[in-house]
């Protein structure tokens, strides 16, 4: 629990009540690669922090996987609209690799915002963080080319090339494999 403790802590101090409240419902899994955190037609009941691992969002699209995002170690990971709404998800929440994740349930998570209103201070810098991401995710597809938005995501996650397939960068970067093949060609 505690780099989960430890990420929360550096976002707004937490006090004894609070840490003990959260080590009482917070769930720690070792997953495998490939678990799948959510399916369409599915609710998202839990938020996840990743320890360790790497996650995908993801939709289908007349049959091709589109990936909307990536998350590392370090981040949280959940489908907005799902989870907040409590309504079925439109995309998939894949481990790309073996993780180690802490969640917490919707319910869990209102009640600890009910009974420590110094938490909700950390619910909203999560949110405004990554509402940002994603609107910075939607502008770089809306407003940069092809070659721009490849160099964008390396500076943002070098080492996205050692640990996500090659048609999943090129779905997330909104262009054909080949497309994305002769970038990285023209890049070395």
């Amino acid at each position: 629990m505690v780099p989960f403790l430890a990420f929360i802590d550096a976002i707004q101090p937490v006090s004894p009540a609070l840490a003990q409240a959260l080590t009482a419902v917070v769930r720690r899994e070792i997953l495998p690669a490939r678990h799948l955190l959510l399916r369409p037609g599915d609710v998202a009941r839990r938020v996840y922090f990743l320890e360790t691992g790497l996650v995908r969002g993801y939709t289908l699209l007349h049959g091709r996987e589109v990936s909307s995002w990536f998350m590392q170690a370090g981040d949280f990971v959940i489908s907005i609209l799902s989870f907040f709404a409590q309504q079925p998800s439109a995309e998939y929440l894949e481990l790309l690799e073996p993780a180690v994740v802490h969640s917490v349930s919707y319910n869990e998570l209102q009640q600890l915002y009910h009974d420590f209103p110094e938490f909700n201070y950390v619910g909203r810098r999560l949110l405004e963080k990554y509402y940002v991401l994603s609107e910075q995710r939607a502008q770089n597809l809306r407003s940069h080319t092809a070659a721009e938005r490849y160099e964008l995501l390396l500076r943002d996650f070098p080492t996205v090339f050692q640990r996500v397939a090659l048609q999943h960068i090129a779905s997330h970067l909104g262009m054909a494999p080949e497309t994305l093949s002769r970038l990285r060609n023209k890049a070395t």
